[in-house]
């Protein structure tokens, strides 16, 4: 039996639809009177654990799970030692630095010098702001970073941007992308060295049915 680490939220019913398509039925999960953090597949040949998006690549680094799904923008930001197998497509969404509406920055290199950006992806501001070699003070905020221009804390924000509703309804607006974000299936690379066949033969499953759906 195989262990796999699935995220709470936005990936989690896409998660459980991809693995069912490959045989694993994990739909307890999407039941809103479920407790449980760890369900059998009806197969009896998997488990999953529903964990937090960024816990997930440190269940497949630590090997107590074998693969996982997980939003490429924790990827980004955590690095961890995982092996990145299959780009699921779903969850689609973009790193970008936003301001307010009437800041009259365009472009994150319009931003003055030592400013301050806030974010929950510190590291990926940093190696974006260090590549435009652009000096900024980052300050990390874990709930809602949109508040950081408004209150004057931060100059502009990291964060991610789907619909871009949330930015529009506070005054703000995303200049630049950093880069784009799908979920990604990934493995711990030990498992997969030693794996006897089943795990290739998801994965293997995983990356046709991608190619199907990407197709249709």
């Amino acid at each position: 039996m195989f262990t796999v680490a699935l995220a709470k939220g936005a990936l989690l019913k896409d998660s459980v639809a991809r693995f069912e398509r490959a045989g694993f039925d994990f739909s307890a999960l999407l039941d809103k009177g479920n407790r449980q953090l760890m369900v059998p597949s009806r197969c009896g040949r998997a488990k999953a654990l529903l964990v937090r998006n960024g816990d997930v690549p440190v269940y497949v680094a630590y090997g107590q799970a074998q693969l996982g799904v997980v939003g490429y923008d924790v990827l980004k930001e955590h690095q961890m030692p995982v092996a990145q197998l299959v780009d699921l497509g779903f969850g689609g969404c973009r790193m970008a630095v936003a301001v307010k509406d009437n800041s009259g920055y365009r472009s994150a290199s319009d931003l003055p010098p030592h400013c301050r950006i806030a974010s929950k992806f510190t590291n990926c501001a940093r190696e974006f702001f260090d590549e435009l070699d652009l000096p900024v003070e980052l300050v990390h905020l874990t709930g809602s970073v949109e508040l950081g221009p408004l209150t004057g804390i931060a100059e502009a924000i990291v964060d991610l941007v789907a619909t871009g509703r949330t930015l529009k309804e506070n005054g703000l607006v995303a200049i630049e992308d950093l880069f784009n974000s799908t979920a990604r299936l990934i493995g711990h690379p030990l498992s997969l060295r030693m794996d006897r066949g089943e795990l290739n033969e998801i994965i293997q499953q995983m990356h046709d049915n991608q190619i199907l759906i990407n197709s249709n």
